[in-house]
């Protein structure tokens, strides 16, 4: 049982409840420096978070003032995630949780000019959770996982989890434990009995025998964009025998992309990839209501380029002997 807490900044309210919790026969507490809605306007929840230096302090006297250990709840309204982990790293907490809820409007009553829910006429905003944060998530878990300053700190994934393949998302990204709330709104505490079967079955089928075999293991294939492969090509190809030609991909490329799927051949409508305009990005793959029909395929020769080595950045122009393309695809 680990105890969430949200207490005012002030060090003696800490040690007050941190006794009383400690009398229940809790087994951790998570401190919540994430809340971004009422309590941040009593010095709580995401008034400390989005303060590294409060977070380190409040950290340090939760630690001197009990031997519980203590999970971190990190506010993701921050420019980045990871100042608020390593501050609670240095103020020796035993893990970071993440991500709490993010600042938002969900919808405007047009009838009373008022955010939603209104409030006597009046509305705020409020933090936004479920399904539609996770890809969030997602990024700030795997940055905490992967940053040389917070070595081994251990992380609990929060954000939009509803099965079991989105907690192996989360933990093949460096999480050890995950924490559910919509969904279990949504289902009942049950759907955690769903999650647990199929993240073993999954887990039987990969050969994983334990959560530490799979714990991270999506984490060095995180990196940064200026490390991506510039020779990395992809194609898209269309299944004509599975093509219902209802045009979606030709909308989607023609409107808002590169123009490289034409909507007619010998006066029938017929939608048709061209090479030579298409970029790879896979829009009309998300947008085919067919599965399968549109799919992606590699037609570079293996090369390989990052931007840190290509000749068109500056940067490197400037470096002799970084202007080669040829001598980075060999390898040089």
């Amino acid at each position: 049982m680990i105890v969430s807490l949200m207490v005012p900044c002030d060090e003696y309210a800490w040690k007050s409840i941190l006794s009383q919790v400690e009398d229940t026969g809790a087994d951790a507490v998570e401190l919540n420096f994430g809340c971004p809605h009422g309590m941040s306007e009593r010095n709580m929840g995401a008034a400390v978070g989005q303060v590294p230096e409060y977070v380190e302090m409040v950290t340090r006297w939760v630690k001197q003032a009990s031997k519980l250990p203590c999970l971190v709840k990190l506010t993701p309204n921050i420019t980045d995630i990871r100042l608020g982990a390593r501050a609670a790293y240095a103020g020796g907490a035993d893990g970071v949780s993440l991500i709490n809820t993010i600042n938002s409007i969900i919808a405007v009553d047009l009838d009373q000019m008022a955010p939603e829910p209104t409030v006597d006429g009046k509305g705020t905003h409020g933090g936004y959770c479920g399904p539609a944060v996770k890809p969030i998530a997602l990024h700030m878990v795997a940055e905490i996982a992967r940053d040389a300053k917070t070595p081994g700190l251990p992380i609990s994934g929060i954000g939009g989890i509803s099965n079991w393949r989105d907690a192996a998302e989360f933990i093949v990204l460096g999480a050890g434990s995950v924490q559910v709330c919509t969904a279990a709104m949504h289902y009942g505490f049950r759907i955690v009995n769903d999650m647990l079967d199929g993240l073993s079955n999954w887990m039987d089928d990969k050969g994983f025998a334990t959560l530490d075999d799979l714990c991270g293991r999506a984490v060095p294939n995180v990196t940064d964009w200026k490390y991506l492969n510039l020779q990395y090509d992809v194609k898209a190809r269309i299944d004509q025998s599975r093509c219902i030609q209802c045009g979606l991909c030709h909308i989607a490329c023609e409107d808002t992309s590169h123009q490289a799927i034409t909507a007619s051949r010998d006066g029938k409508r017929y939608f048709e990839v061209v090479d030579e305009k298409c970029i790879g990005c896979n829009l009309c793959m998300h947008v085919c209501p067919v599965d399968q029909c549109i799919t992606m395929e590699r037609v570079d020769a293996g090369g390989y380029a990052n931007w840190t080595t290509h000749p068109n950045n500056p940067a490197c122009q400037a470096e002799p002997g970084a202007a080669s393309l040829t001598r980075v695809i060999e390898g040089d």
